[in-house]
């Protein structure tokens, strides 16, 4: 046994230095391996600073133009973001109105605020109209552009109250918001006056002379009719004074503006009153007085002219102009029969 322990012994002794060896070579390496890795770095490192150094120089040979520093120097921090958010709005806009979109696009924003004040508890749950009575509550909201989406909290009541004013049966006025739901409408219409009529169109107008709406309604037909260009803003004043006479204003079918200076009258029974330029008063008092006394309007004429101031001309129809030329036509025959 102890020759096998030496035996062991002195061959351990003989393989460490072997074993030191390939240490050392393994360790050289590794060391070897890191210094290059290091140069490497180190190489790397200086490209790096030599490049900047050469950006700095460039920067510094090159200083920027005085625009660009008076930009940099006054300009807010991130102003450059907030021109590109607004680049990009802009864009957006430009795009909706070049596709004709803009409507739509009001229109859904509308809505959107709307709904969202209707939720928090603003809708429109009543609304009051006093003074209405030629048009209906439904057609007042739609001239006013109100509808079961709008809320009283962005209602504009300035805007609604143009809208109405600019009805023509609508002469004032006056929207008030009572919150959180009531919306009360206060109206001042204009009546029906009188049916005008030129170029064969047929409207019913205000006594101011203001279009209200085309004829369409039997209801307006017991409403005088006046005729001719002009014939609606001059209307009130000559009803007005023809009604003084109610002898001639209860006969009369129509009342005709002849060339925006004076007036003809169209009774019923088809007799034309050509009235003068002046004195109109005075014109309808004699025709009022010619009827009394000698029932001018019952007789076979169908003209009466009174332009003259002189005097009354008369035209006589077709068979009463017949029957008063045949006692001429005898005696002009009597005549020649005693010449003979």
């Amino acid at each position: 046994m102890d020759g096998a322990g030496r035996l062991t012994r002195s061959l351990l002794r003989s393989l460490r230095p072997q074993a030191d060896l390939k240490a050392a070579a393994i360790g050289a390496v590794v060391l070897l391996r890191e210094w290059i890795e290091d140069k490497r770095e180190e190489a790397r490192a200086a490209a790096k600073d030599k490049a900047k150094a050469k950006v700095r120089a460039a920067v510094e040979r090159e200083p920027p133009p005085r625009l660009v520093a008076l930009v940099e120097r006054y300009l807010p921090r991130r102003v450059g973001l907030g021109m590109t958010v607004l680049l990009l709005i802009g864009s957006c806009g430009f795009g909706i109105v070049k596709g004709g979109h803009l409507q739509d696009f009001v229109t859904a924003v509308s809505d959107a605020r709307n709904a969202l004040a209707n939720s928090a508890g603003f809708r429109i749950t009543s609304v009051v109209i006093n003074g209405r009575k030629q048009l209906t509550q439904d057609e007042i909201l739609a001239i006013g552009g109100v509808s079961g989406r709008s809320s009283l909290l962005f209602l504009d009541a300035e805007a609604v109250r143009d809208k109405l004013k600019a009805n023509p049966w609508i002469a004032d006025a006056t929207v008030l918001k009572l919150y959180p739901g009531q919306l009360m409408i206060e109206l001042t219409e204009r009546k029906a006056f009188a049916l005008w009529q030129e170029a064969g169109r047929l409207s019913v107008i205000a006594d101011d002379g203001a279009v209200l709406e085309p004829y369409v309604s039997r209801r307006f037909l017991s409403l005088p009719l006046v005729v001719g260009k002009g014939a609606e803003t001059q209307a009130r004043d000559f009803l007005a004074l023809l009604a003084r006479y109610p002898q001639v204003n209860s006969v009369t079918k129509a009342a005709i503006y002849v060339g925006e200076r004076r007036w003809n009258l169209r009774l019923k029974d088809g007799l034309d009153i050509r009235l003068p330029e002046q004195d109109i008063g005075n014109a309808l008092a004699m025709l009022s007085k010619l009827d009394k006394e000698d029932r001018l309007f019952s007789r076979d004429i169908v003209a009466v002219d009174m332009r003259l101031p002189d005097r009354l001309v008369v035209q006589l129809s077709e068979d009463a102009a017949k029957a008063r030329e045949e006692p001429f036509k005898d005696k002009k025959k009597k005549k020649a029969g005693d010449s003979a």
